[in-house]
């Protein structure tokens, strides 16, 4: 009977102790939050009244309005206590201030409001839905290794979490501002002209914006001018091809260098004309560059085929239009490793891999589509283009009868071929429906070339006196070959004529085709002076011989 009673007496206090134990347990979860020691809770704990640290939206907004109203000493309560910093707090947090104002354009909504600060919009995300206890805000080089702004949650001793500038980014202060905090130049500018103007910029930056345009553009023409006197002494004639072809680019990047040097460490603008500014001077320091180095191989490129290989049409050599083509080919990759090579630079710059890779993970499907429906014909194009440099079906140079008309492959690009047609006009045909279209290569394995063509003459005309006539015309005829094919067939007939067909060789397809043209005029003429009767004619038939016959 007493053990009941025992019973009912201690589980008022096992119920107590169940109840305390999860809330024991959260205080101490060191997933949610960091440790503050007693020393840091002191100093954390004297913000000034008002001062909202609940979130990292709240933290760094109670930061800037407190950099805004002047109060440096009320910033520094966002920062995370160090008793062993060797400058004030106030100073560390209007540093920090000057740091973020210059090349952080922060995006409030990308900071999460929540106590927790818990992914809330990412469902593939494999933080989403969990409490977070460390939040980044920024990161900036620093030599060789970036620096990380961030806001951590502290959970002072007896009080609620709050969040604050964590540890090592305040350590990293005195050097971030070292690095990006105001330049010479600034240093020197009259206070008043620091001063805020319009769209969250001050009053030097609109007059300094201009002034560092026009320093940019004279040092670029200025860069570009000088290497076209340097170019005239040079002893070789390729050099000076090189340098004509590579002076605008590096003027281009003279000029791009030195407006990235003026607002980099020069003048220290705010973060709206950085992040606007940096990567368009880095985009155009990343084309020069690879412009520079295109035009250098064109210009070293078009003097070694000049040398080597000379005009090219069908009369050179199959090796020497095989050299040209490889070559153009040549040429082609150089400019593909050099594009990828550039922009994985300026990607890997720009800090792009990590929300590219993002972004291409969380919609994979529709850019795939997208991409698939784009650009099909381009990389269909890109990749036809790799074929025929590797098969080498054509060669810059060839003589081709493409679509019934006669041409030179002039030059053969990534997405479409270049034509010459015999009467100099121009077909740019795609390289994709150039390889999918039957075509003749008349100078696939060598340039020479055998031309045809018919005459209708009548029953009477002697094939072996034509045959004899002929091969004398072309033996003396300087453009058919001797020892090549040269001869006469009666190829068809009908009741009003005989076709026959007269075959010469010449060394070359626009050679042929004159030379046939040439000997069809002399064979007419030859027929006319000759044996005028054997033109084709009509003979009637009379019916007066066939009555008699039949009379009998």
């Amino acid at each position: 009977m007493e053990r009941p009673g025992l019973v009912a007496l201690l589980l008022p206090f096992v119920l107590c102790g169940l109840m305390a134990a999860p809330a024991t347990a959260q205080e101490r979860d060191p997933e949610r939050w960091y440790a503050l020691e007693p020393d840091a809770t002191v100093a954390a704990a004297q913000a000034p009244e008002g001062m909202d640290r609940s979130s990292p939206r709240a933290t760094m907004r109670s930061f800037f309005d407190a950099i805004d109203a002047g109060r440096p000493d009320a910033a520094a309560a966002t920062l995370r206590p160090m008793p062993t910093a060797d400058r004030e707090p106030a100073r560390l947090a209007e540093m920090l201030g000057e740091v973020l104002e210059r090349q952080v354009w922060l995006d409030f909504a990308s900071l999460s409001d929540r106590a927790d600060a818990a992914v809330e919009t990412m469902a593939n995300n494999p933080m989403a839905g969990k409490p977070r206890r460390s939040v980044s805000v920024a990161t900036l080089g620093l030599g060789r290794f970036p620096v990380t702004i961030r806001l951590n949650r502290f959970r002072p001793v007896g009080e609620e979490p709050i969040w604050l500038f964590a540890q090592q980014t305040v350590s990293a202060i005195p050097a971030l501002y070292a690095r990006y905090g105001p330049g010479w130049v600034e240093s020197r500018i009259p206070p008043w002209w620091r001063g805020p103007a319009i769209l969250g910029l001050r009053k030097w930056e609109l007059a300094g914006l201009p002034l560092v345009a026009v320093a940019a553009f004279t040092v670029g023409w200025a860069t570009s001018a000088l290497l076209g006197l340097l170019r005239r002494p040079l002893p070789s004639r390729w050099m000076r091809r090189g340098v004509e072809e590579a002076r605008t680019p590096l003027g281009l990047l003279a000029g791009a260098l030195t407006a990235r040097l003026a607002t980099g460490s020069a003048l220290g603008f705010s973060a709206p004309v950085t992040a606007l500014v940096n990567p368009a001077l880095l985009i155009l320091i990343s084309v020069a560059v690879m412009l520079a180095i295109l035009r250098v191989i064109d210009a070293v490129l078009e003097r070694v085929t000049h040398r080597y290989v000379g005009q090219i049409d069908d009369r050179e050599s199959r090796d020497e239009r095989q050299l040209y083509t490889s070559i153009s080919a040549a040429r082609r990759l150089v400019t593909l490793i050099a594009f990828l090579f550039v922009s994985g630079v300026l990607l890997w710059e720009l800090d792009a891999f990590g929300d590219l890779g993002l972004s291409f993970l969380a919609s994979a499907g529709v850019l795939t589509v997208i991409l698939g429906v784009a650009a099909q014909t381009m990389l269909g194009n890109i990749l036809a283009s790799l074929q025929i440099a590797i098969a080498k079906p054509i060669r810059i140079g060839d003589s081709v009868n493409y679509e019934g008309e006669w041409c030179y492959v002039e030059s053969i690009f990534y997405t479409f071929v270049r034509l010459r047609v015999w009467d100099d006009r121009r077909l740019i045909v795609p390289v994709q429906h150039f390889v999918s279209k039957p075509f003749e290569n008349w100078s696939m394995t060598n340039a020479k070339l055998t031309e045809t063509f018919t005459l209708a003459l009548d029953h009477d005309a002697d094939p072996d006196a034509l045959r004899e006539a002929f091969i004398d015309i072309a033996n003396n005829d300087e453009d058919a070959m001797q020892g090549e094919m040269l001869q006469l067939k009666v190829v068809d007939h009908s009741p009003e004529a005989q076709f026959l067909r007269f075959y010469a060789t010449a060394s070359d397809p626009s050679t042929a085709w004159a030379m046939h043209a040439r000997l069809r005029e002399e064979m007419l003429a030859w027929i006319r002076a000759e044996h005028p009767e054997w033109w084709p004619r009509e003979r009637l038939r009379s019916p007066e011989p066939d009555l008699a016959a039949a009379a009998e």
